[in-house]
């Protein structure tokens, strides 16, 4: 239900007599009083009310998820990979979709959210990273991982050294995820190559740190 403050798209019969412009609603109502964000124009209009849907989100983070609800523009369209925001009772998220459950056993890569059960998600503003180290002498008998949290658009380039607290290491490869935008590759290797947190599924990289290995 449009209230007091809301913004929505209409004619004015002032500047935009042929197309729709952004107008604020001073007054809802069955003849609503909205003014004209371009020209500032008063006047009262119909407000086509839009149809809404409840959809179920689940959102995976680290390793764990949790179910939350969301009211949708039902005629609005979603597909695997874009992303939004969800409202959850703890914090706003950014959120990939990673899958698009219209119903028991069937998956689609787009839909109408008016048709849609339930949206599979994976957080993507704040994530965590998988990284494999090996030691600067080649022993793979002493390869090991850890795991860094970071931005989702935090940018790791093939080449580049990095610290996180106590861990340095020089990156040598990127494994990039199933669900992100397309890369050059699934894999990139070559100096300079660059992905963002949110799409890499593994950091390859050379231990750098000079207490890595003082427990071995």
């Amino acid at each position: 239900m449009t209230e007091s403050g809301d913004r929505v798209s209409l004619v004015c019969p002032l500047c935009s007599p042929d197309a729709e412009t952004v107008h604020e609603v001073l007054r809802p109502g069955g003849q609503a009083t909205v003014r004209c964000i371009d020209c500032e124009h008063t006047h009262k209009t119909a407000i086509p009310e839009t149809e809404t849907a409840e959809v179920t989100i689940v959102v995976s983070q680290a390793g764990e998820s949790f179910t939350t609800e969301m009211t949708v523009s039902a005629e609005d369209g979603i597909e695997t990979g874009e992303e939004f925001v969800v409202d959850t009772d703890d914090a706003l998220m950014q959120v990939r979709v990673t899958g698009i459950e219209l119903g028991p056993e069937h998956r689609a890569e787009d839909a109408v959210l008016a048709s849609v059960d339930t949206l599979w998600t994976r957080a993507v503003d704040n994530v965590a990273v998988d990284v494999t180290l090996h030691p600067k002498d080649g022993d793979a008998d002493n390869t090991r991982s850890v795991r860094v949290n970071v931005p989702g658009d935090m940018e790791f380039a093939v080449g580049d050294t990095v610290e996180f607290g106590d861990e340095e290491f020089t990156i040598e490869g990127l494994q990039i995820r199933d669900d992100a935008p397309e890369y050059r590759h699934e894999k990139l290797d070559h100096a300079g190559d660059m992905a963002f947190a949110k799409d890499i599924k593994r950091v390859y990289g050379r231990d750098e740190s000079l207490t890595a290995w003082s427990a071995w």
